[in-house]
């Protein structure tokens, strides 16, 4: 939750340095990350490990905090599904007093994803075409414009997200948080704004929390810097391959 504010673990570190060494080779124009202690340390950390993006500002949001849990921070999970039970309730959906609902979560979510919508319009290069797109990207290596995962990636998943559609990106932003607050992001996505979803995954993957460090990809289309619907495709979720 958001009370109890604890440091990486050592695993915790070694998970983010797998991370930082698996998204090396990506150059992000943007990071945020929750402004909770563990989220900045493996913020640090994956930036510390990437070929281009060291000295990139890392910008700080309490949006992307985790659930707030209440009274149950700070205990074992086994106490907080007694407190649900108790209620007649089930995780997650079972709110402890002085926590948040979903609902609330996900409007942190919402309003966090709109901003990143609106910085991403206001990127809008003069000259909307291939061209205006390169020269911003001038001096880079094709290296930097692969992302690792899609070898895990199916055919049709690579055509609708990586087949050179990085090299015309306004933003490619990196985006730190935390496994509850993540499953109602994506939740937002999927029921509010029908993320195309890849083919294999199963509902018990898509209902699931990421394991730490976990990396989901998603591609952000506006059309004509419409807010109101963005078109949203995820590459992949959760991926641990490099854990």
């Amino acid at each position: 939750g958001q009370g109890v504010d604890e440091p990486l673990s050592a695993t915790g570190f070694r998970q983010a340095d797998a991370a930082g060494l698996f998204l090396s080779n990506v150059k992000f124009t943007h990071v945020f990350s929750s402004d909770l202690l563990r989220a900045k340390q493996a913020t640090a950390t994956i930036l510390g490990k990437n070929k281009f993006c060291k000295e990139l500002e890392i910008k700080y949001d309490a949006r992307l905090r985790e659930r707030k849990y209440g009274v149950a921070e700070g205990r074992p999970l086994t106490e907080l599904k007694a407190m649900a039970k108790a209620a007649g309730e089930q995780c997650p959906s079972f709110t402890p007093s002085g926590g948040e609902t979903l609902d609330e979560v996900r409007e942190r979510a919402r309003d966090f994803f709109e901003f990143l919508c609106r910085l991403a319009i206001e990127l809008e290069p003069k000259e909307q075409d291939v061209h205006g797109a390169a020269s911003r990207s001038s001096g880079t290596s094709e290296e930097q414009l692969v992302f690792p995962w899609t070898h895990h990636c199916s055919e049709a998943e690579r055509g609708s997200g990586n087949g050179g559609a990085s090299k015309i990106l306004d933003a490619n932003i990196l985006v730190v948080s935390h496994g509850a607050y993540m499953r109602n992001w994506i939740g937002y996505f999927v029921s509010d704004l029908n993320c195309t979803l890849p083919t294999n995954l199963t509902k018990s993957q898509l209902s699931s929390v990421s394991p730490n460090t976990g990396v989901s990809h998603f591609i952000i289309k506006l059309e004509n810097g419409n807010l109101l619907k963005p078109e949203i495709t995820c590459v992949c979720l959760n991926q641990d391959s490099h854990l």
